[in-house]
């Protein structure tokens, strides 16, 4: 069996629900500009996730989501598209940042879950490889997975997929005040995309997409702290005033197509012109910028049905305001800037390259000119100009570049805002202030390893979900942001649960194991004025070679061994609910692929696991590891039926 094909990537999906501002008389900007009634609060719906090193295109259509009330009664449908109408869109592209869907009105309400429900038709999910995945990776670089070898499972008969949420804490719209929910999808999680070898499929790679199980509620941040992806669309007015613009949003089309055409989306969006500091409006056509107070500055170019891209971000009342539009009367040409993460830095060249949708890089070069943003919209200050800044990106980083002339055949970066400033991989050399990651790629060229700082404690965090702010450093277990560790003591308990300064990781089951993290950085803290310092880090499973049991489960835990060792290592997993190993029996019979999960919460789950955990069983495990020398199973996967994985 091949290996798991995911890496490090989380898929958020998120609803902030913004009321109408002042009481019955006010109003706030819901679709269309439309104004929301005094019982209905606004919601804003998007996706964000983060970094791939194996897929270009993880495409997936939302087809409705719908809050579930407390106390019961039947779910209310907040967003719903048809399959022929619902746009694809692409997971990959949204690292830690947000997609707009559309801003709908909601019911006032207490609301304690959600149901999404995702397209599993052929067709509905697109998976396009990497220009540079990871060795031993199922499928040729920058190939698009054929539909017929993508498996979606739990697929209702009408051809979706059903995926219900318990939030871990109630959701309440009101029309008055803010709240926002987030729901997250670990793309990473072994069970969510599986290559397979069956016998009958005569040595073609099928692949296993399952929804159900790696969705999880996570509380986010301010909502005028979140990172927004341009957004697309085809304009449908302005304002009489000229204060505001509003659009249609559209998508690519999916699977890349040259030229690329715009997919239309039954959501509209409304921004505002920044009255205080203006509004940059660039004529791609044209190669010529403005900026602007109003929009009616720019009427002649912002016409109906032309397509702009535009970089907006969240003010505290719920509006949106834009800092940058693109406009054209070809999609093509707004699309064309490159947007994605970066695959390669070659400084000594002064060049770039960006992954594009297609699985293909982009190169770009960089010259004396070229501006770097972090998060534009949100700090419009330039960090750094030209080559010499090459050195503080790395493989990872998630950019949207625009370019000097799209249509050159050299493209030369015009500016590159740094969306998402992601460092991952193993942890050494942890110290209360700081510590080192170390990322090694296939290509050698790309590995770093980078000493960083933490903020300083008297700096505030917005990257961390809390319902009170949080200052310094902050990290937590994956799948667990709630139970966060912050304070003046974090740097140091963070150290002692990665090791310390010790560079050669942990030992287990005869094995070197390191722990294993993600952050998102930060530029221009006090502890790095000219550089990048880290807020959070989350602290990653570590992912086992193929194990056997060596002593069945007794009182939450078990022993393994890996091959080559004869030495056992203990495994816990934990039974209560809300924070429970997530145990799956992948079974494999006649060549078909069978993904159950096991809710060892219960005594019938319980009964279950202690069953199939005999001495020889072949198991996965994603855990973390503890400073006593187990390891703490995130995800536990057993094998059973007619052929085994090998190693």
């Amino acid at each position: 069996m091949n290996p798991v094909a995911m890496r490090s990537l989380l898929c958020c999906l998120t609803l902030s629900g913004l009321a109408a501002c002042g009481g019955s008389g006010s109003s706030s900007m819901g679709e269309g500009g439309s104004t929301a009634t005094a019982q209905n609060g606004t919601v804003s719906m998007m996706l964000s996730d983060a970094s791939s090193d194996d897929w270009a295109t993880i495409g997936v259509k939302v087809l409705g989501i719908a809050l579930i009330p407390q106390g019961g009664g039947a779910a209310v449908s907040v967003y719903s598209a048809s399959d022929a109408s619902a746009p694809l869109i692409n997971l990959v592209q949204l690292d830690q940042i947000d997609e707009i869907l559309g801003n709908l009105s909601v019911p006032v309400g207490t609301y304690t879950g959600a149901v999404l429900t995702l397209g599993g038709n052929s067709g509905d999910v697109v998976l396009t490889v990497s220009s540079n995945p990871e060795a031993g990776f199922a499928a040729p670089a920058g190939s698009t997975i054929a539909s017929s070898q993508i498996q979606v499972q739990g697929k209702q008969s009408d051809g979706t997929v059903p995926v219900t949420v318990n939030f871990v804490s109630p959701l309440v719209v009101t029309a008055d005040t803010s709240s926002a929910l987030d729901l997250e999808v670990d793309l990473s999680h072994p069970a969510f995309i599986v290559a397979h070898d069956p016998p009958t499929a005569q040595g073609e790679t099928l692949w296993a997409v399952n929804f159900n199980g790696p969705v999880r509620h996570r509380p986010i941040a301010a909502l005028d702290a979140l990172v927004l992806r341009h957004a697309y669309g085809s304009v449908q007015s302005l304002s009489s005033d000229g204060s505001s613009l509003t659009f249609t949003k559209v998508y690519e089309t999916l699977p890349i197509v040259t030229p690329e055409t715009a997919v239309a989306s039954e959501q509209s969006l409304t921004v505002l012109a920044d009255s205080n500091n203006g509004t940059i409006v660039y004529d791609v056509d044209h190669g010529t910028s403005s900026i602007v107070t109003s929009f009616s500055a720019a009427s002649s170019l912002l016409t109906q049905g032309e397509y702009v891209r535009v970089a907006a971000r969240y003010q505290e009342n719920g509006t949106l305001t834009a800092t940058r539009v693109w406009a054209s009367s070809s999609f093509n040409s707004i699309w064309l800037s490159p947007e994605g993460h970066v695959t390669q830095v070659d400084a000594s060249n002064a060049e770039i390259s960006v992954l594009d949708e297609a699985g293909l890089p982009v190169h770009l070069g960089v010259n004396a000119s070229t501006q770097f943003f972090f998060h534009e919209a949100l700090n419009p200050t330039a960090i750094g100009t030209g080559p010499a800044f090459l050195a503080n990106l790395v493989r990872g980083f998630k950019v949207h570049v625009s370019v000097v002339d799209p249509l050159a055949a050299s493209l030369v970066a015009q500016t590159v805002d740094i969306e998402t400033a992601a460092y991952t991989g193993q942890v050494s050399l942890a110290t209360a202030t700081g510590f080192t990651y170390t990322h090694d790629y296939v290509r050698t060229s790309d590995d770093y390893q980078v000493a960083l700082p933490e903020i300083l404690g008297s700096s505030s965090n917005p990257g961390v979900a809390s319902s009170t702010p949080v200052d310094g450093f902050a990290y937590w277990n994956f799948a667990y942001p709630t139970q966060l560790s912050s304070g003046t003591q974090a740097g140091a308990n963070f150290a002692s649960a990665v090791g310390g300064d010790s560079s050669t990781g942990y030992s287990f089951a005869g094995s070197t194991v390191f722990a294993n993290a993600a952050s998102a950085a930060v530029w221009g803290d006090t502890a790095n004025p000219q550089g990048w310092a880290i807020p959070w880090a989350v602290l990653m499973p570590t992912l086992l070679p193929l194990a056997t049991v060596a002593t069945p489960l007794s009182q939450d835990s078990f022993t393994v061994t890996t091959a080559g060792s004869s030495t056992p290592g203990t495994v816990t997993v934990n039974e209560t609910a809300g924070s429970a190993t997530l145990v799956y029996q992948l079974n494999r019979s006649g060549g078909v692929l069978t993904l159950t999960p096991v809710d060892i919460t219960t005594m019938t789950g319980q009964t279950t696991l202690s069953n199939a955990l005999t001495a020889g069983t072949l198991v996965k495990l994603y855990g973390v590891p503890q400073s006593s020398g187990a390891l703490a199973a995130y995800v536990l996967v057993y094998f059973t039926g007619d052929l085994m994985p090998a190693q």
